[in-house]
């Protein structure tokens, strides 16, 4: 039974503009109206002093993601968390399963979970799991009585007499020994794939599926490595049984649940990721998008995103595909626009006004940063710089954390400045929680004077708003906006300081609400 609990929640940024965050289930689409979360439990607040994250530790912590006070806007303003694994896991990534039925006692207990979730669930947020399909750990009881040959399991995953000899998609080891025989593990030879040829292995991942949903209560799946879920003989990734695989997937746990989330880890191009929405996964990570948005913002110019942009209003049914910057598996986004605050501004902007589910990696608000190996982007959350480990926990952290959180990256130093990266993520957010056009409005790209702003229409049927974000920290006096026929009254929603805002005339071809655009300036107008 679904346990969710949605609030109203309704933020105010002027008397005429404000909404609310609809109920997951009045809308089979629920998840376009939300900015999700990602969260590392391990290195996100710990409760114990034992230097690992918990569930106990997550609900502290809630108020800070959202309070569920609907007249308060200092939190961060999310509507929905994705956990990485929270299963048992002989790694510290919890990418390798021993149990899927079962809480990682590093995070706390099963009734710690639903605690957590019910918190959540009560401050009108929902929350989806990693869901690890793909493989299991070599630890996993199934894979040991398989490698032992127990009938029951012997073909549960994927084995061969001899080596079979071929390689991965990167050319990286596929096949590896065990008992004078090979099974197969596309990633490494910690993660044996299952075998979906099998159809108990199907029923089985099937009714861990339903576990989670109907008995527990989280609301959906992100769904690890999709592409690589059903090999056919050498064809190892996208292959036409893998695709029929996950649709049947789909469509049962839609039987299970209706209004269940899945979002889909397809690592790839956009043309070869675009497929996957719909009947596979209901929404899927653009990565190319996201590159475009860095690559836009590290120089202050808006083609590769528009470019990109005009690639997914092709390929995309509309708002199925979540943007981010970066996520677990990435160099920190700080990292990647090589420290520049400016820039990690402009990219927030720009992926949160567009359709879609977008994405928040944890600390990304306030600019962490991290290069791999995978630990140091997934190091701990960085609270407080006046307090022993940034304030993640009171005893040894079970890794190191980033030495910059004694330079103001942190969520206390950040807190009151109303110039700082966390604030302009509030602000952003809060944005688009109050604006039903940005929720879950089409794209409409908007031709402008300028290679530095971006512009758009977002459009549903009650409501259109014009975005207008200036990629670079400078003022620009020359960005006439080209509008479509019919708007001649307009409304400053998000902005401009409080600035009047100059009224455009029907297909006005160098719109320019304000003369002036400031530096990294944001505006959301409605046009009537």
């Amino acid at each position: 039974m679904r346990r969710i609990v949605l609030l109203t929640i309704v933020f105010i940024f002027s008397v005429s503009s404000w909404a609310q965050v609809d109920d997951p289930s009045s809308d089979d689409d629920w998840w376009e109206g939300r900015v999700f979360y990602e969260i590392f439990v391990r290195s996100f607040y710990d409760s114990d002093g034992d230097g690992i994250g918990d569930f106990q530790g997550l609900i502290q912590k809630l108020d800070y993601l959202n309070d569920g006070d609907p007249n308060t806007t200092d939190d961060l303003g999310i509507t929905g968390i994705w956990l990485m694994p929270i299963n048992p896991s002989p790694s510290y990534h919890g990418y390798d399963v021993t149990d899927y039925r079962a809480i990682n006692p590093d995070y706390g207990t099963m009734a710690d979970f639903e605690a957590f979730l019910q918190a959540a669930h009560d401050r009108g947020i929902a929350v989806i799991m990693d869901m690890v399909l793909n493989h299991t750990s070599v630890e996993h009881e199934w894979f040991v009585q398989s490698r032992a040959r127990v009938p029951t399991y012997a073909d549960w995953y994927v084995w061969a007499d001899e080596d079979p000899g071929f390689r991965g998609p990167e050319n990286q080891v596929v096949w590896h020994r065990a008992g004078g025989r090979y099974y197969y593990g596309v990633f490494w030879s910690g993660m044996p794939d299952l075998n979906y040829n099998n159809p108990d292995v199907t029923a089985e991942m099937y009714d861990v599926s339903r576990f989670w949903l109907e008995e527990i209560g989280v609301d959906g799946f992100r769904l690890d490595a999709i592409k690589f879920v059903v090999e056919d003989g050498r064809i190892l990734e996208n292959s036409p049984l893998n695709r029929e695989w996950l649709r049947a997937y789909h469509e049962y746990v839609q039987s299970v649940q209706p209004d269940t989330l899945l979002v889909g880890e397809v690592w790839t191009s956009s043309a070869q990721a675009a497929p996957y929405a719909g009947d596979m996964v209901d929404i899927v990570f653009e990565f190319d998008t996201a590159e475009a948005i860095i690559q836009g913002a590290s120089f202050g110019i808006k083609s590769p995103i528009v470019n990109q942009l005009e690639l997914v209003l092709e390929l995309y049914p509309p708002g199925q595909y979540a943007p981010f910057l970066t996520n677990h598996d990435q160099n920190r986004v700080m990292n990647q626009l090589s420290g520049n605050l400016d820039a990690a501004k402009a990219a927030a902007s720009v992926y949160l006004m567009l359709p879609g589910t977008p994405f928040i990696y944890y600390g990304e608000e306030i600019g962490m940063t991290g290069t791999k190996p995978d630990e140091y982007i997934r190091t701990p959350m960085q609270w407080d710089s006046q307090q022993p480990n940034a304030g993640f926990t009171t005893g040894t952290p079970w890794i190191r954390l980033n030495a910059d959180y004694a330079d103001g990256i942190t969520v206390a130093d950040q807190a009151d400045d109303p110039n700082s990266l966390l604030n302009h993520y509030r602000a952003l957010i809060h944005a688009r929680n109050a604006t039903p056009a940005l929720q879950t409005g089409n794209l409409v790209l908007l031709d402008n004077a300028s290679g530095n702003v971006l512009s758009f229409l977002r459009q549903t049927e009650e409501q259109t708003v014009l975005v207008i974000i200036n990629l670079r920290n400078r003022e620009i006096d020359n960005y006439g906006i080209t509008l479509p026929e019919g708007y001649t009254q307009a409304s400053l929603l998000f902005g401009g300081d409080g600035e009047q805002i100059a009224a455009p005339t029907s297909g006005e071809r160098a719109y320019q609400p304000l003369d002036v655009l400031p530096g990294l300036e944001v505006l959301v107008i409605e046009l009537r």
